[in-house]
């Protein structure tokens, strides 16, 4: 049975007071991390550091450290803090309501993701047995913190079932969450705003990249109820402990 996600969230008008303060938070504390990263010497903050994928120049350990921390305190822990006061772990797709299939599908989409993963980015491959052993738990703690739970909690647990008690449509709460996640990887790595070509190409680069992910995110929310199937399944491991391993080992100087 789907879960009513719909249900789970508050009577409409304050479902859209809800929605717009989230939507305006989030802009703001996006704002933060691309005014704080120049600021403390580092690039600005966005959902990610640059992947292993073209990444010449590797961020340093306090820039990894300080982006985990600034996004886990601004899109997972205010946001959960200040929701949880007035909602329940269930209401907030926190909680399971089906543990064997929400343990499948996390299987299931793991092992299909992380195939295809391996085949496009086989860089893990070529780490030594220590540099994995070091590196992939440090990219698993490290993403865990500064990529899954931010975008988890607030796109997947909060806006997700207010999308669909506005739209009343599971195809444009897919959209929504589809382009919600997007909109959190506006400035990344390849981002280049100094010309209006720049900034085009830049934008769709964006959508091009994190739209469709987004979308699978929001559909495995919607049809489980539990934010964490996705965020297991579907981010935590691959890509980031898959891809990212040998950016860790990298970044964190392992021979």
């Amino acid at each position: 049975m789907i879960p009513d996600l719909a249900a789970r969230a508050p009577a409409r008008s304050q479902t859209v007071r809800e929605t717009a303060v989230l939507l305006c938070y989030a802009a703001l504390g996006q704002i933060g991390g691309w005014i704080a990263g120049p600021a403390l010497g580092f690039r600005p903050f966005s959902s990610h550091r640059r992947h292993s994928r073209g990444c010449s120049v590797p961020p340093s350990v306090g820039e990894v450290w300080t982006w985990a921390i600034y996004n886990f305190a601004v899109f997972a822990v205010a946001p959960y803090l200040w929701f949880r006061r007035r909602y329940s772990a269930t209401q907030l797709n926190l909680r399971s309501i089906n543990r064997w299939n929400d343990l499948l599908v996390i299987v299931a989409v793991a092992v299909i993701e992380g195939l295809v993963e391996l085949g496009a980015f086989p860089g893990i491959f070529q780490m030594t047995a220590r540099q994995l052993l070091i590196a992939a738990p440090l990219s698993f703690i490290v993403f865990f913190v500064g990529t899954v739970l931010p975008t988890m909690v607030l796109i997947y647990a909060i806006l997700v079932p207010r999308y669909l008690k506005l739209t009343g449509s599971f195809a444009t709460t897919v959209l929504l969450g589809g382009l919600t996640y997007a909109a959190m990887h506006i400035v990344e790595g390849w981002s280049v705003f100094t010309t209006p070509r720049n900034v085009v190409l830049s934008l769709i680069f964006v959508l091009l990249q994190y739209f469709g992910p987004g979308m699978i995110k929001t559909f495995i929310t919607l049809r489980t109820g539990n934010a964490w199937v996705h965020a297991i399944g579907y981010h935590a491991i691959a890509p980031h402990v898959l891809v990212d391993a040998p950016l860790m080992a990298k970044v964190f100087g392992l021979r």
